[in-house]
């Protein structure tokens, strides 16, 4: 059982992960799957073998072996090609990579992490994959750097979880979404019947269980923020009464196209293109007149390079 303030907590979960990123490093890229899953001693119910061996088979090995999530959300999430995707918690980038495959270049896919380590440990992988449709940031899942309405999607894998301010979290997922955006979450879930207490009892904070929701907590925090068709369906048992779970839920509203052009009120990101305009904006014959100077210094994340 994991006790102790907000801050101590969520200290206690930034070194776990800056040291599962430090190992990966070190066990350098170049060591077998095996060997490299083995680094973070994870099990049957957590890592990378939740993912398909097609799914494996693609990836930078370092992004395999970093991987410390409970379910693969690219493949419930129903991802297309040219959506913004934003991943929270993204870790070493395996969420990541596999959207951006999926979205394609007309899409782009953001990965939000507080661990400097793991930044940088994806910033690698994403290389190595050579996707260039991704941008990490480093920052907190309860204050997403992204402006309002930015993303079309919203993935995690066993992330919220380990969050010390759940009701925030999911604030931030409604913020970001744009009208008729829907969330494609893995997580750690609690049976109703149990107490906080007892669901401390079946594991640590940091291991994902003592702070996960229930089912019910779940969907009341969803539609308390604005959420509808909301759903909650476990995958696999974890622990006495807890469970691998995928969680989707839409943020009401009618969808916009994405190729639709920004106007004077579209938000912005990094302060250059409208976002309704960065996916449509890669072309060299349109750059200029959507982002002008498409020089050095221009932040990867408009989509214009």
């Amino acid at each position: 059982m994991m006790t102790g303030t907000a801050e101590q907590l969520r200290e206690t979960v930034r070194r776990r992960y800056a040291e599962a990123a430090a190992s990966v490093s070190a066990a350098g890229s170049g060591c077998c799957g095996p060997e490299a899953a083995s680094v973070l001693g994870t099990d049957e119910r957590f890592g990378s073998t939740l993912y398909t061996q097609l799914d494996r088979n693609t990836l930078p090995v370092a992004a395999v072996a970093a991987s410390l999530g409970c379910g693969n959300p690219t493949a419930v999430a129903d991802l297309r090609p040219g959506e913004r995707v934003l991943d929270l918690g993204s870790g070493g980038g395996i969420d990541v990579i596999l959207s951006a495959d999926r979205v394609g270049p007309t899409g782009f896919v953001y990965g939000v992490d507080m661990t400097t380590e793991m930044i940088e440990l994806a910033r690698a992988n994403a290389a190595t994959a050579g996707a260039r449709n991704v941008e990490f940031l480093h920052g907190t899942i309860e204050d997403v750097p992204l402006p309002a309405q930015a993303v079309d999607v919203v993935i995690s894998n066993c992330v919220i979880n380990l969050s010390v301010d759940k009701p925030t979290v999911i604030a931030e997922m409604f913020r970001v979404l744009r009208p008729g955006g829907r969330i494609g979450i893995s997580d750690v879930v609690a049976e109703n019947h149990l107490t906080p207490a007892e669901r401390a009892e079946r594991g640590s904070y940091v291991g994902c269980i003592a702070g996960a929701l229930s089912s019910d907590e779940y969907l009341q925090q969803l539609a308390a923020v604005g959420f509808v068709d909301a759903s909650v369906r476990y995958t696999a048992d974890v622990a006495d009464g807890m469970h691998n779970a995928i969680i989707q839920a839409v943020k009401p509203g009618a969808g916009r196209p994405h190729d639709t052009v920004g106007t004077a009120s579209t938000p912005t990101i990094a302060g250059c293109c409208a976002t309704d305009d960065a996916a449509s904006c890669c072309e060299p014959s349109v750059k200029s007149s959507c982002c002008g100077d498409t020089g050095a210094g221009l932040p990867a994340s408009c989509g214009c390079r």
